[in-house]
């Protein structure tokens, strides 16, 4: 296998700058200089597997992703037969269907969340996260418990909030609802 110098490097650099990182900043982390990380950034050097790992860790990266030899496209196209189908316990009253998984290079992750009806009557804890959520209705109706109030949506309907704030879908009937939640990370 060839290794592609300036594509990994270019992949490297390309994080650092979305994570708002300094060469200097990913370079101590790593125990290398900044002038190892530029070269490296630039194509210019081989380096080490292990300095590979260390800069993957660092930028929170899976080092094969690094490796790999195809630079990212600005499409990512998920055929839906290729995608696990649903994530999670339908028996805690959500599943997911991740929809793109780019949210490290982009800050946005589109999901598609089932809200199903089994145990969802006992279930009155809500849920906090540091994204904000977009939401837009598919299919069925749910109520948005929401920071102390109960909002009424139904498909086609949409709501855009802070994360941080408690927040729950429940079904309203007896009816699977589905969800397309973007959580959307406003620091990248």
């Amino acid at each position: 296998m060839i290794i592609d110098l300036e594509k990994i490097g270019e992949k490297i650099k390309g994080v650092r700058l979305r994570q708002k990182r300094t060469q200097q900043q990913v370079a101590d982390e790593c125990g290398i200089s900044k002038s190892m990380l530029s070269k490296i950034e630039n194509g210019q050097t081989a380096s080490a597997v292990a300095t590979l790992s260390k800069i993957s860790d660092a930028l929170q990266v899976s080092l094969s992703w690094l490796l790999d030899d195809k630079i990212d496209d600005h499409l990512v196209l998920q055929k839906r037969s290729s995608r696990r189908s649903k994530v999670g316990d339908e028996h805690m009253g959500y599943s997911y269907e991740l929809l793109a998984n780019r949210s490290q290079f982009s800050g946005i992750e589109p999901t598609v969340v089932h809200v199903t009806p089994k145990n969802m009557n006992k279930r009155t804890e809500t849920y906090t996260h540091s994204h904000d959520e977009f939401i837009y209705i598919l299919e069925g109706s749910i109520y948005l418990l929401y920071d102390g109030e109960n909002y009424y949506m139904e498909k086609g309907d949409s709501a855009y909030f802070e994360g941080a704030k408690p927040h729950l879908f429940v079904p309203v009937n007896d009816e699977e609802a589905q969800v397309l939640a973007c959580f959307i990370d406003r620091d990248v």
